[in-house]
């Protein structure tokens, strides 16, 4: 059974710095991709970033250059780093992962910056 549990959300100011873990119940490799994905008060849930089981990565143009997604095997976790962070960065960031033909989702974290 596929469990995603995402970690790591919290409150910092504009310009600062926070690390997101997604824990997978399976092994990384089992999944054809991972990602993460946001979505802030009174709009869509959007994609932030991707990777394939062969470690292709994508970003959304918005975060591209600020965001790092990077995983951990030993821990069977993906991460993502968020760095210069901005207001609009606000919103509850979801864990995704395409297994078998399925998309799983985490439950979410919240993430508050503050200008």
């Amino acid at each position: 059974q596929v469990q995603l549990v995402e970690s790591g959300g919290g409150l910092v100011q504009a310009g600062g710095s926070l690390r997101l873990s997604c824990a997978a119940s399976l092994r990384l490799s089992s999944f054809n991709a991972m990602g993460w994905y946001r979505q802030a008060p009174g709009k869509q849930r959007e994609f932030v970033a991707r990777m394939t089981n062969g470690g292709t990565t994508n970003y959304a143009d918005s975060v591209k250059g600020r965001f790092t997604i990077s995983r951990d095997n030993a821990k069977n976790a993906l991460d993502l780093q968020m760095n210069s962070l901005k207001s609009e960065d606000t919103a509850v960031y979801y864990c995704n992962a395409l297994f078998e033909m399925r998309n799983y989702w985490g439950q979410g974290t919240q993430v508050t910056v503050s200008s």
